[in-house]
């Protein structure tokens, strides 16, 4: 994940252009839509050099634990629910693995495993999903090393095992892109947490080929002497080779579990107007079908990735690159794959612009993203700086997802609706009402991967659509043959309503079970009995 504050010296946008007015966008982002029932709302978790998870290296799970499940209780009081984890920062691993070595960021040692040793992407998941949460896990397919001293990194490092692989570009070494065999490991890399980790979703960020550096240029002349020959131009060929990454690791993912999605996070401009009739109308100085020879709109034409998360971290209104222009720009480009837009939430009080001293911008660049309906939620680079709180962030997003959000569905996905939730009822629990019920008997295949449950301040079921009606999700993944919550917030006097429904992988709901209804009274709940279809004194709705 590319922090564009600390690169200077790639001249990423025009620095020097100030805003000084409001644009016809930015009024226009001041209209806030209601919260919709289905959007993502994500952030990033950085483990390269310990910038989110774990605070500090330990070779003791209960730390690690511990410290995982504080961030996650953080998270959902946000109204988060997915959470993007770096499982590969370096050509290492934050889990065992055969082809790369334990990471130094989880244990202070690359190589060294937790004592006593466990499953740490294992654990991380399980607790994500009882969290109600997708987990996503990141990978650099590329970069090998953060620096050039080599002498701490563990034999089985990629840097050791295959040698020639790598190259040194700048202060790091990464994998060579255009070497064949580079590729086929880096989707065995992908496939063995695919086939191993209960995943929702496959991650790759902005960096692809590295970032230029002025006046060196990345030392691929052999490899394009060896594999470039049917291109006379060594960037077309380059970017096939990216091409060819993307397009490989898709199809081993659809061939093993269709139920993983492939998102990509590029680089917020693909390529500038002046450059290309299809570009965006900015002036980025890294664009990132140029730069890192990404042609992320190939990708999304080809179906070769099932969402694209794009790096808008410019404020609404920045000549360069304006956040509001690049939103439509990627909206009206994504080929009908899912949009979720990524924010710079680590520029709120802590950037050049002035407008990132400006409660509202995130605000604003939120309404503006659920104003497009091409657009299906967003994602906050990254948890350090979500979690620090500049200028009351964590506020901003609870009051733009105080209400539950189910993920948006996955267009494609071919998978049958799970069978509706049987035998809910609701009973009294000192005064609070306790609602139950159970998997549905006789569906046999497509297991629910959650529940729904849903509360309706009436005699009858009211709008599905609207989310203030969802009381309570489940965690992902749970098999267990009942389900309950109590809902402490009844009131006396007031009839609810309830009703379940069933979701799959996809996110794809079943048809609602059947509704009950009670009355809050003084004392407890009670069976309302004024409902048409009463049955055995109990209210029941189909």
């Amino acid at each position: 994940m590319m922090s564009f504050h600390n690169l200077p010296a790639i001249g990423f946008v025009l620095v020097f252009s100030l805003f000084t007015g409001l644009s016809f966008a930015q009024n226009g982002a001041d209209y806030s839509p209601p919260a919709p029932k289905r959007e993502f709302r994500g952030v990033w978790v950085a483990t390269v050099k310990n910038l989110d998870y774990p605070a500090k290296p330990t070779t003791w799970p209960t730390a690690q634990k511990e410290e995982w499940k504080n961030l996650l209780k953080q998270y959902k009081s946000l109204g988060l629910n997915a959470v993007i984890f770096q499982v590969r920062p370096a050509g290492d691993a934050f889990y065992p693995s055969e082809y790369a070595p334990w990471s130094e960021y989880l244990t202070g040692k690359q190589g060294l495993p937790p004592k006593p040793e466990y499953d740490v992407l294992e654990y991380l998941i399980n607790e994500t999903h009882q969290n109600g949460m997708e987990f996503h896990a990141w990978f650099n397919p590329y970069r090998a090393t953060m620096g050039l001293d080599t002498s701490n990194l563990s034999p089985s490092h990629v840097f050791h095992q295959h040698r020639n692989w790598v190259v040194q570009y700048g202060q790091r070494y990464y994998l060579d892109p255009g070497i064949p065999p580079v590729r086929e490991y880096i989707r065995d890399v992908v496939m063995e947490v695919v086939q191993r980790y209960d995943v929702d979703a496959i991650h790759f960020d902005d960096y692809f080929y590295p970032y230029p550096i002025t006046n060196q240029e990345f030392p691929d002349s052999t490899s394009f002497l060896l594999y470039g020959r049917n291109y006379s131009d060594i960037n077309d060929w380059r970017r096939n080779n990216v091409d060819e990454l993307v397009k490989m690791v898709s199809a081993a993912i659809k061939e093993a579990k269709p139920n993983v999605i492939f998102g990509i996070s590029p680089f917020g401009v693909w390529r500038n107007k002046q450059d290309d009739p299809m570009g965006s109308e900015t002036r980025a100085g890294v664009p990132s079908y140029d730069a890192v020879h990404a042609d992320v709109l190939n990708w999304l034409r080809q179906g070769w990735i099932d969402y694209v998360m794009p790096q808008i971290y410019w404020n609404i209104g920045f000549t360069p690159a304006d956040h509001a222009v690049l939103q439509r720009w990627w909206s009206l480009n994504t080929g009908g794959k899912q949009l979720y837009i990524g924010h710079a939430a680590y520029k709120v009080g802590n950037d050049s612009q002035e407008q990132w001293y400006d409660p509202g911008e995130i605000s604003r660049q939120i309404r503006l993203a659920r104003r497009n309906r091409r657009i299906n939620g967003s994602a906050y680079f990254r948890s350090g700086s979500l979690l620090a709180d500049p200028l009351n962030l964590k506020d901003t997003l609870r009051a733009y997802y105080n209400t539950p959000a189910l993920l948006p569905g996955r267009e494609g996905l071919t998978l049958g609706l799970a069978g509706s939730p049987e035998k809910l009822k609701v009973r009294n629990k000192k005064g609070d009402a306790k609602i139950c019920w159970k998997p549905n008997k006789t569906a046999t295949t497509n297991t629910p991967y959650y529940y729904v449950l849903y509360r309706f301040p009436s005699t009858r079921p009211g709008d599905m659509d609207d989310p203030k009606n969802i009381v309570y999700i489940t965690p992902f993944g749970s098999n267990r043959k009942k389900f309950s919550f109590t809902d402490s917030k009844v009131e006396e006097g007031k009839a609810y309503t309830y009703l379940s429904t069933a979701v799959n992988r996809a996110h794809s709901e079943s048809s609602p079970s059947e509704a009950y209804t009670v009355l809050r009274t003084k004392s407890r709940i009670k069976p309302y009995k004024g409902a048409k279809g009463k049955k055995k004194g109990l209210a029941f709705w189909k």
